[in-house]
């Protein structure tokens, strides 16, 4: 490996950034997480998916104001840094990395569960750990490689979703095969109502639906590979909010009009179960291959993004400097060996605790997740403070509502984090956090020496 800091290749086209974005986000969140929310919340989880696409939407476009002013590989790490200060650049730049660390045990987690579908003598563990190696190996290679293949991941979890949305809709419309008959809308409000176990029961979907949005800023770390990111972002950031709202909220209207909720299992994939009643041959092998693209696509992502922001935290002395150093492909090598090394723990934990693993890391998942999502809410009121005083050029793009939505998201996503508290298995992220969260304090005062932000 090269031990010159070169910069990273602008090698990503808009077509590589709109999918990379949907498929580090359209994961097991929408593909597993969903059947076990539908059974907590009934219909009323689609207002969960709603109020947090809203809060989202904003996020989106105030860190779309953000890499229109600067469109660096660090993203919101960097203007954490440059706008909140160098210790908060610091946390979320390493929380960001411990996020998609957990964000992908999850995912391949989830490609365990569904091979042994086809193979249940399988052990657990063994599907994780031979996804992780072959996605180490290619993420080795040129970020256009990795562009295509996360391009088509994506697209086939995009096609299979648009498919189950025209077919539904052309069955519950036309009331054709086996679900035509009970096929209707009105099965969102006619088996217990439209909220069947109270705001609480939607309440307590808050973890798992704001798990399924995690990934959507990964835009932000491709904004230092992406040709022409003064164009390709701004369109980006606005079109990946309305896809993934249509996505998610249109697929769950759907199933849920298809099926009456409390018909459907909290341990079978709404998808699986839909397709297979659809009459389509093979539909559980397709939908799981499908489910199995989703998950590795977002490990994918994770691998990606985690490399990367180890570059930008070393380049700014954050981060130890062998992490600066780019391999002669332009890829930062030395953080995917690293980002690869830690998810091995995923492996063990499916061997350790296959029935606990996949709650347990996605709710750790999610601190790091609202962490970063609040850091740039945050940083944008310090960006637009900075513009106000003549400090730095006003963008172009423009979030609307600042400084008041601010706040209001800052709230949402600390609301989100208190309810974690309310169960059991979502409560282990609390008791992670302020030990994270400590030793990165102890990192940052005793072995950070902070350097001034470059462009990475």
């Amino acid at each position: 490996m090269s031990q010159s800091e070169g910069h990273l290749s602008r090698n990503l086209r808009n077509r590589h950034i709109q999918l990379i974005a949907l498929g580090g986000t359209i994961g097991v969140g929408l593909f597993l997480g969903s059947a076990q929310a539908i059974h907590n919340a009934g219909p009323g989880l689609l207002l969960t998916y709603a109020v947090g696409g809203v809060a989202i939407f904003f996020i989106m476009r105030a860190l779309g104001e953000l890499l229109t002013y600067r469109p660096v590989a660090g993203s919101f790490a960097t203007y954490a840094d440059e706008f909140c200060g160098p210790f908060a650049g610091f946390v979320t730049g390493w929380s960001y990395w411990f996020m998609w660390i957990a964000t992908v045990m999850a995912e391949i987690t989830a490609i365990g569960i569904y091979v042994r579908f086809w193979l249940p003598w399988m052990p657990q563990w063994v599907p994780p750990l031979a996804a992780l190696v072959v996605l180490y190996g290619a993420n080795l290679f040129a970020v256009r490689v990795f562009g295509e293949l996360e391009f088509w991941f994506a697209l086939i979890k995009v096609v299979t979703i648009v498919a189950l949305i025209a077919v539904g809709l052309a069955v519950i419309l036309f009331h054709f095969g086996d679900f035509g008959a009970h096929a209707s809308f009105a099965n969102l409000w006619s088996h217990g109502g439209f909220l069947p176990f109270g705001m609480l029961g939607v309440l307590l979907t808050l973890q798992m639906v704001m798990f399924a949005y995690s990934g959507v800023e990964l835009i932000g770390v491709t904004a230092g590979e992406a040709e022409n990111p003064a164009v390709v972002l701004p369109k980006a950031t606005n079109g990946i909010i309305f896809r993934i709202l249509i996505f998610y909220v249109g697929a769950l209207v759907v199933i849920m009009a298809l099926v009456p909720w409390n018909q459907l299992s909290p341990d079978t994939s709404p998808f699986v179960f839909v397709f297979e009643k659809l009459g389509i041959p093979a539909a559980a092998s397709i939908i799981n291959i499908v489910v199995i693209t989703a998950a590795t696509s977002s490990c994918n992502s994770g691998l990606f993004s985690t490399g990367r922001m180890l570059y930008s935290l070393a380049c700014r002395g954050q981060a130890p400097r062998v992490f600066a150093s780019l391999s002669p492909r332009k890829v930062p090598a030395a953080g995917i060996h690293v980002s690869a090394t830690v998810m091995l723990i995923g492996v063990f934990l499916n061997y350790m605790v296959p029935k606990h693993v996949f709650i347990w890391v996605t709710s750790v998942s999610l601190v790091g997740t609202l962490w970063t999502w609040g850091i740039i809410m945050a940083a944008h009121l310090g960006y637009r403070r900075a513009v106000r005083e003549g400090r730095v050029a006003a963008a172009s793009f423009r979030m609307p509502g600042a400084p008041v939505v601010n706040w209001l998201v800052i709230a949402f996503l600390v609301f989100v984090t208190a309810m974690l508290w309310l169960r059991p298995d979502t409560r282990v992220a609390l008791y992670v956090a302020p030990l994270w969260f400590g030793l990165l304090a102890a990192g940052y005062y005793y072995g950070a020496k902070p350097e001034p932000a470059r462009a990475a």
